[in-house]
This record gives C-alpha cells, sequence and structure tokens, in this order.
C-alpha cells in the first residue's frame, strides 16, 4: 500500500514540477529533474523498509522505478553536459561505468538503512549496533570519495578540465538532493 502512496505523490510532484519548467525555462528543467530524481528516491525510501516490499510484483515496481530515475538522471546529465560528438562518444561509456559503481554504493547505503529501520522499528538498536551502523556509515562515505577520485583520471582521459569539473558538479548536486531526502525520511537514532 506505501508502494502507491509513493507513486501518487511522485505523480502529484511530477505534475507540479511540469508547471514549473513551464515558467521557468532551463532553470526550470533542471530543477524539475532534480525534484523528480529526488521525489522517485524518496518514494522508494518511504516504501523500502515495509514488508510488502519482499512481495514479487511490488519488486517488478521498484525495477520501473530505479530504471524511470536512471533515464532521468541521464537525461539531465545529457542536458547540462553540452559534449561535442566526439566528448559524447568518451564521456558515456565512463559515466555508465561510474553509474555501476555507484550502484554498488547505493545498496550499501540502502542496507544500512534497512538494519537501521529494522532496529528502529523493534526498538532494538543498542550501543553494539549503533557502532557497527556508523561504522559502517563512515565506511561507504570513505569509499565513495575514494570512487570519485578514482574517476576523475577517467573523465579527465575523455573531456576537457571545465566539463569534469561540470560533470562533477552535477553528481554531487544530484546526490547531495537524494541523501538529504533520505536524511528527512530516516529518523534520527532514539
Amino acid at each position: 500500500m506505501s508502494g502507491n502512496i509513493g507513486k501518487e505523490l511522485a505523480a502529484q510532484e511530477w505534475t507540479m514540477i511540469r508547471g514549473e519548467k513551464a515558467r521557468h525555462g532551463m532553470a526550470g528543467k533542471i530543477r524539475g529533474i532534480f525534484l523528480a530524481l529526488a521525489t522517485g528516491l524518496m518514494a522508494i525510501a518511504v516504501a523500502f523498509p515495509t514488508p510488502a516490499w519482499t512481495q514479487g510484483k511490488p519488486a517488478n515496481d521498484m525495477q520501473i522505478l530505479r530504471d524511470k530515475i536512471k533515464a532521468d538522471k541521464k537525461l539531465l546529465v545529457a542536458k547540462n553536459m553540452e559534449l561535442t560528438e566526439s566528448e559524447a562518444k568518451g564521456f558515456w561509456p565512463v559515466y555508465n561505468q561510474y553509474q555501476k559503481d555507484l550502484a554498488a554504493i547505493n545498496q550499501r547505503i540502502a542496507k544500512l538503512i534497512q538494519s537501521y529501520a529494522a532496529d528502529y522499528r523493534a526498538q532494538t538498536l543498542t550501543d553494539e549496533k549503533a557502532t557497527k551502523l556508523t561504522d559502517e556509515l563512515v565506511a561507504i562515505e570513505k569509499t565513495e570519495a575514494g570512487l570519485k577520485g578514482s574517476y576523475v583520471p577517467k573523465l579527465s582521459k575523455v573531456l576537457p578540465p571545465k566539463k569534469v569539473a561540470r560533470y562533477l558538479q552535477i553528481e554531487n548536486k544530484i546526490r547531495a538532493i537524494v541523501k538529504f531526502e533520505l536524511a528527512d525520511a530516516v529518523p534520527l537514532v532514539p
């Protein structure tokens, strides 16, 4: 049921976003796509820990939502990178590999949130579990920073420095929005 609520909220937000884009031109389009990504991920965060999530059909809905978010993100990056044809040939394979590597990090984040959510709901979060969750969070953040650093040379081989910086800005903005939405959805440790 919460999956349907998430879809309804996402649909309402998307309708609002379309109106916003029409009023504000390119800036509105960028903001709209960011909001759509954030709303979609918020719907994931809200629906993620629910028991219905483990049933067959919602997983298919979840995969559709993930695919939509990936496509929207790629569209956002494409619109804002202003790549030449030769830059695009080199950039998109690096982008796709980076997204695959980020997916592994995202899975770790999801597992961390699931673990915390289970303890939060059951009111079984001990100091030991809190320490393990904290250690994993820090490890994930280090891994993400290391991953980004490892991709700068790869991006620099296919893009001029200003476009490398632009891409990293775009990626950082998207991740910041997603992290904000997740932080907003996850309650503080009691």
